[in-house]
């Protein structure tokens, strides 16, 4: 009498993680997602790990997951995986406020951001 199984978001060649909580801006997350877009796995974990934005080391660790649920949980091909898609969402922003002269506030605002990062496994042209 449980609920039903979920079915699968993506297809038998596809696995996917999600990097929540991450704190940055969207807009600079995306800067590093579209390094890695539709590239090899090994060629993106290349331009992450040797980038010098603060965020590609968070980026990697996402990659790095979405690599090890397609190699166990899904038996996809490490060799053959592509970075299908990186996508980036807004999170919690974080209000706080400084004050300034005359009496006023300054607001701060410390936005995070989420990255999905789906790879997916290519047969490669002879």
């Amino acid at each position: 009498m449980g609920k039903a199984k979920n079915e699968r978001r993506y297809s038998d060649s596809q696995a996917m993680a999600k990097g929540k909580m991450i704190k940055t801006s969207p807009q600079k997350l995306n800067l590093v997602a579209q390094m890695i877009r539709g590239k090899k796995v090994s060629n993106a974990l290349a331009d992450l790990t040797f980038s010098r934005k603060r965020v590609a080391i968070e980026v990697k660790k996402v990659l790095e997951s979405a690599i090890a649920n397609a190699e166990n949980n899904h038996d996809l091909d490490i060799d053959a995986l592509v970075v299908d898609r990186a996508f980036v969402g807004k999170n919690l922003v974080m209000k706080r406020w400084r004050p300034r002269a005359r009496g006023r506030t300054g607001k701060i605002l410390k936005p995070f951001a989420e990255i999905t990062i789906v790879v997916k496994q290519v047969e490669e042209a002879a």
